[in-house]
């Protein structure tokens, strides 16, 4: 039995939680910033890394609290060292050092995109697997032969996902974040503004999501210039549609390529209602196994840190106090 106290501050949510063996949930502690980062129209770095700092004690406090146990009874401290904004990496990071060593516990560190995948564990899943992340800052397909190996199939190649649902967002006046803003707009509408979709070689799985987003700006900048009134429901629709057809197309061909009979969800973007009805219905037409994890575990938290940190413990796979934050690393790294 092992009691990990996992920390997460990769973006805007200073995050806590204490995880016993991999997938038993004793606490989950969020404390969200979105609210403050709404009037902005995103996240502004510097702002999210002072929060970070100020809150940092008392979520993690509340998270033993919650898990009713001491920091003599947590078995290894794990915290995000990255990808992520570095201002709130470091915050999260340093915090967890100094926890560590002053508590004489080793110190995991924990990939972000590997703590979304991992989020798939408390719902049963074990590898071999192909995952979709996909996030404000991350779309990729990446295929889980064991615990801790991951080989990316696919990933985009501008913008991700959850950034392009926040930029139409923002242009369609439905404010930020803008993944659960268009997804609720978009059941009142209609599927009617044809968008030419990226064209690759038909071997890739990459993405690209920087075209369909213009397009939408596009159509909403001319129709502003006409005069024409803007039914944000039809146009919200008709971009999540063909944002959810790309995702769910190039993730069930890795399923093929990798040869796999299981898929997952990760990430902020998997709490999209039409993301995880196309998914759930194109497994069951080709037979595949489907996981998503609950909604409170898709966007960030430090649950999904405390599942994947797991893995690492039992392998001893630990950090020293020279670990540091960075902005971005490759997860096959």
């Amino acid at each position: 039995m092992a009691k990990i106290l996992a920390i997460e501050s990769s973006c805007d949510e200073t995050a806590a939680a204490v995880v016993e063996d991999g997938t038993k949930v004793l606490s989950n502690i969020i404390n969200s910033q979105a609210k403050l980062h709404k009037k902005y129209g995103g996240v502004v770095p510097e702002v999210a890394s002072r929060l970070h700092a100020e809150v940092i004690d008392s979520v993690v406090k509340e998270a033993l609290k919650t898990a009713n146990c001491t920091l003599d009874e947590i078995d290894a401290v794990a915290v995000t060292y990255a990808p992520g904004l570095i201002g709130s990496l470091l915050v999260g990071l340093s915090y967890a050092k100094a926890l560590a060593h002053g508590a004489n516990k080793p110190l995991i560190a924990v990939h972000h995109i590997e703590g979304h995948i991992c989020a798939n564990y408390l719902s049963g899943l074990t590898p071999p697997f192909v995952s979709l992340v996909a996030s404000g800052g991350h779309s990729h397909i990446i295929y889980v032969p064991d615990y801790r190996k991951y080989k990316v199939l696919g990933k985009t190649r501008d913008d991700a996902a959850g950034e392009a649902f926040d930029k139409v967002a923002r242009v369609l006046g439905l404010g930020y974040p803008g993944g659960p803003s268009i997804d609720k707009a978009a059941k009142m509408g209609k599927n009617r503004i044809p968008i030419t979709k990226p064209k690759f070689h038909e071997e890739t799985l990459d993405f690209s999501f920087s075209g369909i987003k213009t397009a939408i700006i596009n159509y909403c900048h001319n129709a502003e210039q006409k005069g024409e009134e803007i039914n944000v429901s039809d146009v919200a629709m008709s971009f999540q549609d063909t944002v959810v057809e790309i995702l769910t197309d190039n993730t069930f061909k890795g399923v093929k390529q990798a040869g796999v009979k299981k898929v997952c969800l990760a990430g902020g973007v998997a709490s999209n209602s039409k993301l995880r009805e196309s998914f759930k219905q194109r497994a069951q037409e080709e037979g595949v196994e489907f996981f998503c994890p609950e909604l409170i575990f898709c966007t960030d938290n430090a649950v999904m840190i405390g599942a994947a940190a797991y893995h690492y413990y039992l392998r001893k796979e630990f950090s020293g106090l020279d670990l540091n934050a960075m902005a971005f690393v490759p997860i096959e790294d």
